[in-house]
């Protein structure tokens, strides 16, 4: 279903990103299919399949109109840290982001601007997608 979306604009990459692209995100939705929670449960097992696929599919439509061959590969790289996080942790839900010292710094000026400067370069790349909170 999501397929359909994804070839009108992955003729923007070349065949072989193309592929990869798709490889991908068929990976992720093989992992849905046989994914087991970690608890046991089966009521976890279901809501945590359901947000890979809403995850998956969410990220991979903002994701379908980039044109830039550097942040096509950025995405690449999101998406397999990603999947080898949540394989290794067995755990879905993107890790928690640490702050740097002097992460929390008072908000004026200059010291504003560095404060953000930390927290851009402390972002981990699986959570690269993600807005800042």
């Amino acid at each position: 279903m999501a397929l359909a979306v994804l070839p009108q604009t992955l003729s923007l990459m070349t065949a072989s990103t193309r592929r990869t692209v798709l490889s991908l995100y068929m990976r992720v939705f093989r992992i849905a299919r046989t994914w087991q929670a970690q608890s046991g449960v089966i009521n976890d097992t279901e809501a945590e399949r359901k947000y890979i696929v809403q995850e998956a599919r969410s990220l991979f439509r903002q994701n379908q109109q980039m044109a830039d061959q550097e942040s096509i590969k950025r995405s690449i790289e999101e998406c397999e840290a990603r999947i080898e996080i949540g394989l290794h942790y067995r755990n879905p839900y993107p890790r928690a982001t640490y702050l740097p010292p002097m992460g929390l710094a008072t908000q004026k000026g200059r010291k504003l601007r560095a404060q953000q400067r930390l927290r851009k370069q402390a972002k981990p790349i699986y959570l690269q997608s993600h807005d800042e909170t």
